[in-house]
């Protein structure tokens, strides 16, 4: 019998692979270990095949994680556009040959034992993209079909400073009281159609914090509302917290560290507790489930070694009874695809995902597909993720990433560069 063989029109081989690193202006937001730098950097993965077409992805793009990204792509032609397994192999190889496949840390409060998974995540992103591309369907079908046709976000409230030292105010003005943090979640609500709300804690003791997230649930009676302080408070004060918000939160995100800290939380509260500090890669499910210490896992397909990992994610979530989120680190638009279609195609991620979006003035996708509608965004239908790189924007962001002077997330170090002796929060109070 004669060996079939694809339509001559589906991608073979990867040709070749860019790594673009950008740079995007953030504002200065408040956390457990500082606040944002003038700049978020992201890296644009495009992965050409034999065929003509583009694959795209979206990572980190501090420095190490670039050789890293940039050891991938000079390993990745000539493999097969279907061979996700065949993708991790290259990844692995080429991560112990020329960077010794480590851990990596990310933001200060992310730390993972291998960067295989992170490294992999955009090229598997990428090579979805250009299967949906070449086979005219979108990722999500790659996934196994969308569930929902649109994708709930929440908004997500920071404490801030008016603006970056020395930039003037930005559009956002200051946030440190209650009022404005309420009148910041009123714009992002209108503006956006937000039904869940997320506050970024462990920046104020937690009485101050508690009475921000009182002052939400008074305004907005009828939206889901947490509170993540980064594990900036005790295993006591999370209690304590826990008891006295009992009633107004969907679930605690990360009030003290570690899964030790999570599970002594958790005996004392039926509040339901959420992490993306101390389960963050799939060694950590086991202990976690064991010792009973969280209720529901913020997904991240950046961490979690891409769509296909995350949707695996999903199904132990489900034999074990855990609920499922996703979370958000500062992102362009292809992240935000790649989220969208991963959470359409996941059943049982029923709470509504964390974005950044709402921060963000810039990006390299062109406009008109992700777009925030009653606190939603449409799956796109198109090929792929659906979505199109602008070639101006990406260049712009690259130069800006050229003359910025970043090359790292430095949270603490740029707070200290502000308020010297500044000490991270992590378990203060």
């Amino acid at each position: 019998m004669p060996t079939s063989r694809p339509p001559h029109d589906l991608p073979g081989r990867v040709s070749r692979v860019v790594v673009t690193p950008v740079a995007f202006r953030d504002p200065p937001l408040l956390n457990v270990v500082g606040v944002h730098q003038p700049y978020v950097l992201r890296a644009v993965v495009q992965v050409h095949a034999d065929e003509g077409l583009v694959g795209l992805g979206e990572t980190y793009a501090d420095q190490a994680h670039l050789d890293r990204l940039e050891a991938v792509a000079a390993a990745l032609p000539g493999a097969d556009v279907f061979d996700l397994n065949g993708l991790r192999r290259v990844v692995v190889e080429a991560l112990g040959a020329s960077t010794g496949g480590a851990g990596a840390s990310f933001g200060g409060m992310l730390e993972v034992s291998s960067a295989v998974d992170t490294v992999a995540a955009p090229f598997e992103v990428a090579l979805l993209d250009l299967q949906g591309k070449a086979l005219g369907r979108p990722v999500s079908d790659l996934l196994g079909g969308a569930v929902r046709e649109r994708v709930p976000y929440s908004a997500y409230l920071f404490y801030k400073w008016a603006g970056h030292p020395g930039h003037g105010e930005d559009d956002w003005g200051e946030g440190r009281t209650p009022e404005q943090l309420v009148a910041q979640a009123r714009r992002m609500v209108t503006e956006y159609g937000f039904t869940a709300v997320k506050l970024k804690g462990g920046v104020h003791e937690p009485r101050h914090e508690i009475e921000t997230v009182e002052a939400l649930a008074a305004e907005f009676p009828g939206h889901a509302l947490r509170i993540d302080p980064n594990g900036a408070w005790t295993v006591g004060t999370s209690i304590e917290v826990a008891g006295r918000l009992a009633d107004v939160l969907e679930y605690l995100e990360d009030p003290t560290p570690g899964i030790e800290g999570m599970a002594l939380v958790a005996e004392r509260t039926e509040l339901p507790l959420a992490t993306n500090m101390c389960v963050i890669a799939f060694e950590h499910l086991r202990p976690a489930v064991a010792a009973d210490a969280v209720q529901v896992v913020l997904s991240d397909h950046h961490l979690w070694g891409g769509l296909r990992r995350s949707a695996l994610l999903g199904g132990i979530c489900e034999t074990f009874g855990l609920g499922l989120s996703m979370h958000s680190n500062s992102h362009l638009g292809i992240s935000l695809a790649a989220m969208t279609h991963l959470a359409a195609a996941t059943p049982n991620l029923t709470y509504a995902c964390d974005t950044h979006d709402p921060w963000k003035t810039e990006d390299v996708v062109r406009p008109g597909v992700l777009e925030f509608r009653d606190g939603s965004v449409a799956v796109p239908t198109g090929p792929g993720l659906g979505i199109e790189l602008d070639e101006d924007a990406l260049a712009a962001l690259h130069e800006q990433y050229v003359t910025c002077g970043q090359r790292g997330r430095e949270d603490t170090a740029y707070m200290r560069s502000i308020v010297p002796g500044f000490t991270p929060n992590t378990a203060r109070w």
